[in-house]
């Protein structure tokens, strides 16, 4: 099993790991048998950062798992969807699918896309935006962002992307635009940073 990173999917986590104070739903959901998502902070060694998604925005739940109670690893780069759907989002993604792997790009969907797809719980809805990840473990140009960009934003919806380097992530959206500086989130927070790329960068 690989080590997990940002947007995985992790199943294996019980309703008895959650903390004393946890809300019931998400021991419904962990009790259902339903995954958590990788998120983005320190832990101590042995344990991973990750959220428990509920229904809508406000049951989000960030916790800490055991590495050892992981089962099953799910990355958003196995997700693929081709098919009809009433949703703009999976419509979004059965277009945006070629053009990603034309790119050459090693990416996947997260979100509510991700999690729909990877668990077959109905969490979309007409408003749903697509999110996809595209991990970059090399410097992607900004004039070739901006070409992606221009493409993405012609879908039947909202798509954000998120670009992550091994340094954290930065928005698309921002690295296609003109800022000199662009927000880099890691586990230890967010910065603004010249170049996602490179770890030598001073906080602003």
């Amino acid at each position: 099993m690989n080590a997990p990173q940002p947007h995985d999917l992790l199943w294996g986590m019980t309703p008895s790991a959650l903390p004393a104070d946890a809300p019931a739903w998400a021991a419904q959901v962990l009790a259902a048998g339903q995954p958590v998502v990788v998120r983005r902070a320190v832990c101590a060694a042995g344990w991973v950062a990750v959220g428990v998604r509920g229904q809508g925005r406000a049951q989000r739940l960030g916790v800490e798992m055991r590495l050892a109670d992981i089962c099953r690893q799910l990355s958003p780069e196995a997700l693929r969807w081709q098919g009809t759907s009433p949703w703009a989002a999976l419509q979004a993604l059965a277009s945006v699918a070629p053009v990603l792997d034309a790119f050459g790009l090693e990416w996947g969907p997260t979100g509510g896309v991700g999690y729909q797809l990877a668990t077959g719980v109905e969490v979309l809805h007409a408003a749903s935006d697509l999110d996809l990840v595209i991990r970059t473990s090399r410097p992607l140009a900004r004039a070739k962002a901006r070409e992606l960009l221009d493409i993405l934003d012609c879908g039947p919806c909202r798509i954000d992307v998120q670009l992550e380097t091994p340094a954290g992530a930065v928005a698309l959206r921002e690295w296609a635009g003109v800022a000199r500086r662009v927000l880099l989130k890691s586990a230890l927070g967010a910065r603004l940073v010249a170049d996602p790329w490179k770890l030598l960068e001073c906080a602003a």
